[in-house]
């Protein structure tokens, strides 16, 4: 399973608010909904956040195993 942990954790560090994200970046609200429940997103959001947040994947993306 692709968990978004990371990504909370990652935006905290870097100081910038899911309402930047929205507003200054772009981000759609669905987009960002879909990253908090653990849902399918793609993967050009998946670049449009490491390029905002000038991280790797590892660091907004972890795989866990499930049961």
């Amino acid at each position: 399973m692709i968990v978004y942990d990371k990504l909370w954790e990652t935006l905290k560090k870097k100081g910038i608010s899911q309402y930047k994200l929205i507003k200054v970046y772009k981000l759609s609200t669905g987009q960002l909904d879909r990253l908090r429940k653990n849902e399918n997103v793609s993967t050009y959001t998946l670049n449009q956040l490491c390029t905002i947040l000038d991280c790797e994947l590892k660091d907004i993306v972890e795989y866990k195993k499930e049961g």
